[in-house]
């Protein structure tokens, strides 16, 4: 089984998991069929009066909503369960209640990092991972731990990168 990084941006409508590997990458689009959060709506002048057996009760409603959000997150977590390191972009709750599931299933050491990201097209979202999960340094820079290692004082005095 071949072993990869990957990121999702994550909301309660939609995730976007954006696969990398060394062969390149592609995407997948999870759509969720949760509602909106419930909201119960009482009497109003406008609208007349409401029969209380004909409204759902609150915790009725709230079971099937959390029970809807559960089977996304759980899609979400097949597609990744097998990445080896993952960060997780979203611009509310729903990425700190993934990573609370990821957690629970015992995948929560996998993840890399969780951030705040508003609004992004595919292609910036995929561009995000890619950056995230790119070598840190290039081939021709110094790999000490000496911040200035490899560079040569001129003879002004600042650094060179020869």
């Amino acid at each position: 089984m071949t072993k990869y990084k990957a990121g999702v941006w994550i909301d309660h409508r939609k995730a976007l998991i954006v696969v990398v590997t060394p062969g390149g990458e592609r995407t997948t689009l999870i759509i969720s069929k949760v509602e909106k959060h419930p909201e119960r709506s009482g009497d109003s002048p406008m609208k007349g009066r409401y029969a209380a057996d004909q409204v759902p009760a609150d915790d009725s409603r709230q079971k099937a909503y959390t029970g809807e959000l559960n089977i996304y997150y759980d899609t979400v977590i097949a597609a990744v369960r097998n990445a080896e390191s993952l960060i997780i972009l979203g611009p509310g709750e729903a990425k700190g209640e993934l990573r609370k599931r990821l957690v629970k299933n015992k995948l929560g050491g996998r993840v890399a990092a969780v951030e705040t990201a508003d609004k992004m097209t595919d292609r910036q979202i995929a561009a995000k991972v890619r950056e995230y999960f790119s070598e840190p340094w290039s081939a021709k820079a110094p790999r000490s731990g000496r911040p200035n290692a490899g560079l040569q004082r001129k003879s002004s005095g600042r650094l060179s990168g020869k």
